[in-house]
């Protein structure tokens, strides 16, 4: 087991250096001048070349990757032309907020999901299957951005339940865990769980019905073993797709978020992002693509480890 996640956290490295490749180069391929947000309409072409060279943008394009690279090794992913502070300073305030709404959103997707899955896989062609098919297609169909707005519209603008916007009364600063600030991650949170609700149940629903038509599953039904014993056989059975589905999604949330984190202001890194595109800052939106990246790379990297230990017929083929 330890020879095996040695050997994929070796095959993990050139992956996360094909990372740093693409975004430093789909960054600098946008069209635009990254200093537009920080020179005056009216500045030298002096002073924008002295700018041009504190940030390094004077320089050709394999010297600034090598130079950039060489920096995030250190630690320093650079300094945001917008605030003036370090990108790593702007990042660790949203990521925290991006990876409590996206565990949430999981949790609920993954639940909800998993409970549609092995209903609709166990009571397959009836309207039972038909309707939580209908809901996982739902998930999976609806406009993330479009269902974020209808449930501002019902719960906080119509009913008044639930706060629209924001992260808590006083900011995400102020953030604590009770009722007053946990009701400001439950429609962004719903929001975000639909479309790996429905992906994660259509998934569990098929990996059900073919296992409970498997030969090994009549099998235990002739030799009397109860559905409780069966059920155990097939969640067994289940569970390693199931959990790379899980991290997949979890995954997409943490990268994907930006409209929903925008709908709803959450201060995390999908806002971050929308901020750092519409501003051109350059360092700030490297560093934040970087550090989303890198967090799918390690989610997937855990995600595989833990396949192997659920099913070890993984590590041997």
């Amino acid at each position: 087991m330890i020879l095996y996640a040695t050997k994929r956290v070796l095959l993990t490295l050139p992956i996360m250096l094909g990372v740093t490749i693409v975004c430093f180069a789909l960054v600098h391929l946008a069209p635009g001048d990254p200093l537009i947000s920080v020179l005056p309409p009216d500045a030298s072409q002096s002073i924008k070349e002295q700018m041009m060279a504190l940030y390094g943008f004077d320089r050709p394009y394999h010297e600034q990757f090598l130079r950039w690279l060489w920096r995030v090794l250190q630690g320093d992913i650079g300094t945001s032309i917008r605030t003036g502070r370090p990108v790593s300073t702007e990042i660790s305030k949203a990521v925290g907020n991006t990876l409590m709404l996206a565990a949430l959103a999981t949790c609920i997707g993954f639940l909800l999901g998993t409970l549609f899955g092995f209903v609709a896989g166990y009571f397959r062609d009836t309207w039972i299957d038909k309707t939580a098919s209908a809901l996982s297609v739902f998930g999976v169909s609806v406009p993330h951005y479009w269902l974020g707005m209808v449930l501002v519209i019902v719960f906080a603008a119509t009913l008044g339940w639930l706060p629209p916007t924001g992260a808590g009364p006083g900011g995400s600063e102020d953030w604590k865990w009770d009722w007053v600030h946990f009701k400001y991650l439950i429609l962004p949170a719903v929001t975000m769980s639909v479309i790996p609700m429905g992906i994660i149940a259509r998934t569990v629903r098929a990996l059900v019905a073919e296992i409970l038509s498997q030969e090994f599953v009549v099998g235990l039904r002739a030799k009397g073993l109860s559905e409780v014993g069966i059920f155990g056989h097939v969640v067994k059975n289940a569970a390693p797709t199931a959990l790379a589905v899980m991290g997949i999604q979890l995954g997409y949330l943490l990268g994907g978020s930006i409209l929903i984190e925008t709908v709803f202001a959450w201060p995390g890194t999908g806002l971050l992002l929308n901020d750092a595109i519409f501003q051109r800052d350059l360092p700030l939106l490297q560093g934040t693509i970087l550090v989303l990246a890198m967090f799918f790379v390690v989610l997937n990297l855990a995600v595989d480890v833990m396949q192997t230990m659920l099913d070890p017929r993984i590590q041997r083929a």
